[in-house]
């Protein structure tokens, strides 16, 4: 049975109660090694002359050993909050910008015009979710304060402390600095991940044509692969977009001239591999989180098909 022709729409609600369990699982399973990714990006170990940067393990390590397991959680609040519009905004406006490039003849969507709507798709949820889920984020990962000592306040309390601290203290327009940054990551990452994701289903069908839908770990092994795409692909743009969002405002800079300048000063005092501080914990945080999105995605998509929840029609694979 082909996999395309008798497929059920996948409607808005479907992509929100999906895509957002899908979300809230990976962030769950993954953010101690987004936080570790964070501190290592944001370390400036290794500058000295004969030293090297701190690894994955040690900075681990360290975070536990100073601020409790719980620590790596930091932030996990502001990326649940997220997760669901992000999610939702993922798939649904892959699938609207897929469709929208698709062949009118036949209905069929090019690799290369999939790679474009993956990116298009990348850049919107950039815009209007993640940029300012980020900064948050890192703010509160980036604070260096013992969960186990109730007398050591951190600067912000959750995330909803830091949203009303950054906008008091530094206008709302810091909720969507390094923006660009932040939108040129999300757009290669998902224009990898989606075109990846989408021509190994396709050949995974071509040599399984007696499967209507892939067993779930096939899912995950197909976007275990396509996650590890991007963290490769544009790990020096994340870097410095994690230490732009880090930095308090500074009157009279433009954000082009403090992108510049983090990355001369990186450049100069750390050399070509401070650009890939913290690709480890990523391409494990990443990878793992893609196999666990898609997992759960399609899974949760099939059940709701069968019960009937969303009852127009839909050609989105992935």
């Amino acid at each position: 049975m082909p996999r395309n022709e008798n497929k059920k729409h996948v409607g808005f609600a479907t992509h929100i109660t999906a895509g957002g369990m899908a979300g809230a699982m990976e962030a769950l399973c993954c953010q101690p090694l987004d936080t570790i990714k964070v501190r290592m990006q944001l370390s400036r170990s290794g500058r000295a002359p004969g030293t090297k940067p701190r690894g994955f393990i040690a900075t681990g390590a360290m975070i536990v050993r100073r601020e409790t397991p719980l620590a790596l959680y930091k932030g996990l609040g502001a990326v649940l909050s997220g997760i669901v519009p992000k999610m939702a905004i993922r798939f649904a406006s892959f699938e609207t910008y897929q469709s929208w490039l698709a062949d009118k003849a036949t209905g069929k969507t090019s690799v290369g015009n999939i790679f474009i709507a993956g990116l298009a798709a990348g850049t919107t949820e950039a815009v209007a979710v993640v940029c300012p889920m980020e900064v948050v984020k890192i703010r509160l990962q980036a604070q260096q304060h013992s969960l186990a000592d109730p007398m050591e306040m951190p600067r912000y309390r959750n995330a909803a402390h830091a949203v009303y601290t950054i906008v008091r203290e530094e206008g709302a327009t810091t909720l969507y600095r390094g923006v660009g940054l932040t939108a040129l990551r999300q757009a290669t990452n998902q224009g990898a991940n989606f075109t990846t994701y989408q021509e190994l289903k396709r050949l995974a069908h071509k040599y399984q044509p007696e499967l209507a839908e892939l067993p779930s770990y096939q899912h995950m092994v197909i976007g275990l692969i396509s996650g590890a795409m991007g963290p490769f692909s544009n790990a020096p743009v994340d870097t410095i977009k994690t230490r732009l969002q880090k930095a308090t405002y500074e009157p009279g800079i433009s954000a082009f001239q403090k992108v510049a300048a983090i990355a001369k000063d990186m450049w100069k005092q750390e050399g070509f591999r401070s650009f890939y501080k913290g690709i480890t914990p990523r391409v494990l945080r990443v990878a793992p989180g893609q196999a666990i999105v898609f997992a759960v995605y399609e899974r949760v998509r099939a059940i709701i098909e069968r019960l009937n929840v969303s009852p127009s029609q839909d050609h989105y694979t992935e």
